[in-house]
């Protein structure tokens, strides 16, 4: 007989390098309907050090990205020890860790969160539940997105789901399936460029507001094969340094220009795959923090509702799912779905370290 609660933390890192996402999170389980409620919550930042670490590991070779491995592990692992012992959390039944991805090559049969090494679960003192793309990948899956089963679960009441981080990805229910696949990078590419005034990223969208339009660029980034790819499909790091940043690099615009023209590709995209519906539209992520961007997207957007939840829920949607996650794996429940992935069936991901 399993529990009817659960008491866990989430732990995210992504992929726009804003730090270690962690949340205590309380669930319970009453007549197969979840519900949940977040506690402490905060974000770790990283040091400029370790940012330019992982922005090179893309580079590494087997033995560097190893090395990595083990140094962020132990990062991660201090990082989560020093956030129980602050908020004095007890008896909890897992710590429910994404890690941090440096590649993700399913095409390749190939997917590395770093962070997600057997000995984190020593350093923090807890049973960790981590490590949930690679077993779908060996299913044939794209290991991504793994947050829509979350949407499914804990946010029933929205028609649509709408992640904006280093990339946005969108879940939604069609024909008795949950459906889910990214659509572009956002603050990936933003943030790289806003580095270049010396800021971590574009405060409310700022910069890009100032920034002009640039046809040719707008319609050479919409041509993209990607954009035109059926799902599942997802994308990593690698798309943004190899396919979108040279052709940004390419134009000799004003560097507000090319961030105005990209934040109108974010919102096209997205645009596009709501194209003619109707609903209420969930958005969280950093990206919801850019109102010039969703200004752009309700633009793109006309007959959806756009709701934007509270800031628990914005900031922290990720490290509650990947709890949700590790709950439903502690429970030998599904936490991958093969509609969303593109996997061989759906299947109970994830490592569990004692």
């Amino acid at each position: 007989m399993f529990k009817q609660n659960y008491n866990v933390i989430g732990v995210m890192s992504g992929t726009s390098l804003d730090g270690v996402d962690l949340a205590h999170i309380k669930f319970e389980i009453n007549q197969h309907k979840w519900s949940y409620e977040i506690y402490e919550c905060t974000t770790i930042s990283y040091t400029p050090e370790l940012i330019s670490k992982l922005k090179n590991s893309i580079n590494f070779n087997e033995n560097e990205l190893s090395d990595l491995n083990i140094e962020y592990t132990n990062i991660l692992g201090n990082i989560i020890a020093d956030f129980i012992t602050k908020n004095k959390i007890n008896n909890l039944d897992a710590v429910c860790s994404h890690g941090h991805t440096i590649l993700h090559q399913p095409e390749k049969g190939y997917t590395l969160q770093i962070g997600n090494l057997p000995q984190i679960a020593s350093i923090v003192k807890q049973k960790v539940v981590c490590n949930f793309r690679v077993q779908d990948v060996k299913y044939g899956g794209q290991g991504a997105p793994l947050v829509p089963i979350g949407d499914r679960i804990l946010f029933p009441e929205y028609d649509y789901c709408l992640n904006l981080g280093g990339f946005s990805n969108i879940s939604f229910e069609m024909n008795q399936q949950r459906i889910a696949f990214d659509i572009s990078p956002v603050n990936t590419v933003l943030n790289f460029y806003a580095n270049t005034f010396g800021l971590e990223y574009d405060d409310k969208g700022k910069i890009s507001e100032t920034g002009h339009l640039n046809s040719e660029l707008f319609e050479q980034l919409n041509q993209l094969e990607f954009y035109h790819k059926s799902f599942p499909k997802s994308l990593g790091f690698e798309f943004v340094k190899e396919t979108v940043l040279p052709i940004l690099e390419s134009y000799t615009i004003a560097t507000e220009d090319k961030m105005r023209t990209f934040t109108e590709h974010i919102a096209f995209q997205i645009g596009k795959i709501l194209k003619l519906k109707s609903g209420k539209l969930l958005i969280s992520g950093g990206g919801v923090y850019n109102n010039f961007l969703i200004e752009r997207m309700k633009a793109h957007l006309p007959t959806i509702e756009i709701i934007i939840p509270n800031e628990k829920t914005i900031r922290f949607k990720e490290a509650l799912i990947f709890a949700l996650l590790g709950v439903l794996k502690l429970r030998n429940e599904t936490n991958v779905l093969a509609s969303v992935t593109g996997a061989k069936q759906d299947h109970s991901s994830g490592e569990i370290y004692q």
